[in-house]
Formats: C-alpha cells, sequence, structure tokens
C-alpha cells in the first residue's frame, strides 16, 4: 500500500495535523517518541531508512496516529529539523557568536550549526533532503528553521539597514543548503563546504565594514 492511501486509510484529516500547541500532555509526549524515533532512524540509514511503519513501530504508535501528527514522512523530517535547530539555537545562546567582524561573526554561526550535522551524516543527509517537499503541511516548520536563522545571523549583521541585511541572510541561507545537499550526495567534502561558506561571508560582508 503507498504512503498516499495509507493515510487516507488511516483516517488523515484535510485539515492537516494539529498545532503543537493544541496537543494534550499525552499527545505531546507521543509526538515527542515520533520525533526521536525519526530522527533515530535517519541517524542510521538517512533519508530512505525513515518510513512512516518504521517509525510508528520504534515510537510505539499506531500507524493511524502517526499520520494524525505528521502527515507526510518529509513533513516529519520537517519537524525534526525544527527540532534539532531549537537544540543548536539553545547552545548557540550560551556562547555568543565569535568575531571582531560581521563576517567572521556569520562564518563562526555557520561552522558551529554545521560541524554537529558533519558529525551526523546520516541524519543530516534525511534533513538535507527533506528540503524540497511539496507538503504544504511542512512549511510551519520550515518558517521556524528560517525564523531561527534570522534571530541569529540578523543579530550579527547589526549595523546594516534591515532590509539588506535580511537580503543578505537569505542569499547566505541558499548558499548554506546548497554545499550541505552537495556534501550529501557525496559531490563534496567538510572543508570545501566550510570554503565556500567563509568565501561567500567574506564576498558579501568585508566591503559593509565601516
Amino acid at each position: 500500500m503507498t504512503e498516499a492511501r495509507e493515510r487516507r486509510a488511516d483516517g488523515d484529516q484535510a485539515s492537516g495535523p494539529p498545532e503543537p500547541d493544541s496537543l494534550t500532555a499525552k499527545q505531546s509526549e507521543r509526538r515527542r517518541r515520533v520525533l526521536e524515533a525519526a530522527m533515530s532512524l535517519a541517524d542510521e540509514g538517512g533519508y530512505e531508512a525513515v518510513q512512516m511503519r518504521d517509525v510508528a513501530a520504534r515510537a510505539d504508535v499506531a500507524l493511524g496516529t502517526l499520520y494524525r501528527y505528521f502527515s507526510s514522512k518529509d513533513q516529519l523530517l520537517a519537524a525534526v529539523r525544527a527540532h534539532w535547530t531549537s537544540a543548536l539555537e539553545q547552545r548557540l545562546s550560551r556562547q555568543p557568536l565569535q568575531g571582531d567582524t560581521r563576517a567572521e561573526r556569520v562564518i563562526d554561526f555557520f561552522v558551529r550549526a554545521t560541524r554537529p550535522l558533519e558529525r551526523r551524516r546520516r541524519l543530516a543527509e534525511a534533513l538535507v533532503l527533506s528540503v524540497a517537499t511539496r507538503d504544504p503541511h511542512a512549511a510551519v516548520y520550515q518558517q521556524e528553521v528560517s525564523s531561527w536563522m534570522d534571530r541569529i545571523v540578523i543579530d550579527a549583521l547589526c549595523g546594516l539597514p534591515e532590509d539588506e541585511a535580511h537580503a543578505i541572510r537569505g542569499v547566505l541561507a541558499h548558499v548554506w543548503n546548497s554545499v550541505l545537499l552537495a556534501w550529501v550526495n557525496g559531490h563534496m567534502e567538510p572543508e570545501q563546504m566550510y570554503e565556500i561558506l567563509r568565501s561567500a561571508c567574506h564576498l558579501l560582508l568585508d566591503h559593509r565594514e565601516s
């Protein structure tokens, strides 16, 4: 049975999954187990290893329950990425970005945000490949990730006009996603990723120092 047919059979709601804030404590606990199960499977085998039936079994929830929380595998992985970045933001907040210039601070962000993914390549593969999903319900989690990057990078770009800072952040986000995709697909070594990120930051920011 295909994923779409399974979803219909298990009672997927047209209105989409419920908002996390609307869940009861028991439902939130189930959702947490689902996220941890998906992350664990991704850690073990990457994108292809995250199958909804396997996630449900590892999280000890019914398949229909899983689909009520997440309408597709890619939406689930988008939620895992938002969960991952939230934890990373907490770690970064305990130690401010280092650097005397905007470029140096943003480079410090990219290095500290990328190293944990480098150590967990299969998980990184799953999270990066899920970005291209067409599932509209994944958008809220993708926005969470974008907002997280906004909060940190825009702060590092202090002193620039707001619209300029947001435009630079947008360009750098595309560069970051591009090098991560090349890396997880085996087309780039880690140090090449960092060199491209450093070059992009310097090209966009060095001439803006006053």
